[in-house]
């Protein structure tokens, strides 16, 4: 039987320092990072992403970051594709492959045995879902989706109407909810060994940290980057731009808000995303988690991680 190759998993909730942690443990154990984060495959959508610069790779070479246009479909099926080509082509040259990020089912798509290609479709009752969401809200697509598909409903956030109308889909359509569908096949065998840790810190703390994340990135120029892509033409209604920040300063920019209740928005927003990562990572008990408030425990949490 071929020995399953090691694979070094670092998980956690935005703005707990999963970036600096991923490049110090490359640097300490010849590795590569991958990184998990649904928006940070978009170019030009730098600021809002949190994308790591040049400066904070530290000369790692990291993977899955600018894969896409924002207007190119990508989901988790897709990223699992890639990813999972991308950890062989680590471990081919002989270094680690490290997958960070916090969005939990591209994790789950590359450490568990996750099916994706057969969960069903109906383009006319996906069209009457999204209209039905348009007309009545999406609280109100949401509230459909929680009294079949709690578990989905929990994870999703009722502005997300994307995958609540695709999650309330699969439902109607088999009598099923999604994460049936996403049911790890066990009789599959995987080619790796994932080792899964979780960085987190004081919930005050962490979301003193997104108010001070996000006041940077306005600083840094978020504002202009989502005007250049609204330049571009990239619409408001794309997956992309639907992500935090950027949905909220196109409505500000196209004069439906204030500036300052856009600001306020982007971070209640973030605050409710750390809350569902926290929630989702928490679930899985292979985690071993470690506290990353200081740059103490920053070092800490490198030094076990690489002596396991």
């Amino acid at each position: 039987m071929n020995k399953r190759l090691p694979l070094l998993v670092l998980v956690g909730p935005t703005a707990t320092g999963k970036t600096e942690v991923a490049v110090q443990l490359a640097k300490r154990l010849n590795g590569e990072v991958v990184s998990a984060d649904s928006m940070q495959v978009y170019r030009y959508m730098d600021i809002g992403t949190a994308k790591p610069t040049r400066r904070e790779r530290g000369g790692i070479p990291h993977h899955l970051i600018d894969v896409v246009d924002p207007d190119e479909p990508f989901n988790a099926a897709v990223y699992q594709v890639l990813a999972l080509r991308a950890v062989g082509e680590v471990a081919a040259r002989g270094r680690l492959p490290i997958v960070t990020g916090g969005t939990g089912l591209y994790i789950r798509a590359v450490t568990d045995p996750y099916s994706f290609g057969q969960t069903p479709g109906d383009p006319r009752l996906r069209r009457q879902l999204e209209e039905e969401a348009r007309t009545l809200g999406g609280r109100n697509l949401h509230r459909r989706l929680a009294a079949v598909d709690p578990q989905a409903a929990g994870r999703l956030h009722p502005n997300d109407v994307r995958r609540v109308v695709r999650a309330l889909e699969v439902y109607l359509l088999t009598g099923r909810p999604l994460h049936e569908h996403l049911a790890a096949d066990a009789g599959r065998p995987q080619p790796f060994l994932p080792f899964l840790f979780g960085l987190t810190m004081d919930r005050a703390l962490a979301y003193r940290r997104i108010e001070e994340r996000v006041e940077d990135m306005l600083a840094r120029g978020l504002v202009d980057e989502v005007a250049g892509l609204l330049d571009r033409g990239y619409s408001r209604r794309l997956t992309s731009m639907q992500g935090l920040g950027y949905k909220e300063l196109a409505a500000y920019l196209e004069g439906e808000t204030s500036y300052g209740q856009a600001v306020a928005l982007i971070k209640q927003g973030t605050r409710r995303l750390a809350k569902r990562q926290w929630t989702w990572f928490g679930r899985d008990p292979r985690i071993v988690w470690f506290s990353s408030g200081t740059d103490a425990e920053k070092v800490r949490a490198v030094e076990e991680i690489a002596s396991v």
